[in-house]
């Protein structure tokens, strides 16, 4: 789904994981392939960033259809929230933690309540890194993606233990790959 206008799109991978690791490997994977399709890409490792913990005020909820809210926290969140209204689609991944999305990731996503009813009809998809199963992982993903009305267009999980792991893996990469174009042309896997 190209974004209209004729311009390049715009994708932003964020990356649940603690770490340096395999998540990060492959959000970057995916970013590689859009980019190789003519999309533009941001990588925002969420570890590097000052996101404090979301305290569930919820004055930060949007009050009309066209305004995004305001969180009362002052930290980067605020020039994340930009990128995102910017972004055409978001390539979230996560590592796998008692069968569930990571905290960090969770945490982010609580952040995006001043937005989430502007990202509408943007595109996203989703990668996981688990050391025996996946779990509910991608699910909690896609259902933030529902929750948002985000088209989903696809995910790739894998197994590894330990950070670099999946790097000489090459069917991962190679469905890393196919879901960076799939993002880049609008088409679900």
């Amino acid at each position: 789904m190209a974004p209209r206008g004729g311009r390049q799109m715009k994708i932003l991978g964020i990356c649940g994981s603690p770490r340096n690791g395999n998540t990060e490997w492959m959000i970057e994977r995916v970013l590689e392939a859009a980019r190789n399709a003519g999309a533009e890409t941001e990588h925002i490792l969420i570890k590097d960033w000052d996101i404090r913990l979301c305290t569930g005020c919820l004055t930060c909820e949007m009050t009309d259809k066209q305004t995004p809210g305001v969180c009362v926290i002052k930290d980067d969140m605020e020039a994340i929230l930009g990128k995102m209204l910017a972004a055409d689609a978001f390539v979230f991944g996560t590592p796998v933690y008692f069968y569930m999305l990571s905290g960090l990731l969770k945490n982010f996503m609580d952040r995006t309540i001043p937005i989430w009813p502007l990202l509408k009809n943007k595109t996203a998809a989703g990668v996981a890194v688990a050391e025996d199963a996946a779990g509910k992982a991608l699910e909690n993903l896609r259902t933030y993606a529902d929750v948002c009305n985000l088209e989903w267009i696809g995910d790739v999980s894998a197994y590894a233990k330990d950070p670099g792991d999946l790097a000489a893996n090459e069917g991962v990469a190679a469905a890393l790959g196919g879901l960076g174009r799939r993002v880049v042309g609008g088409t679900e896997q």
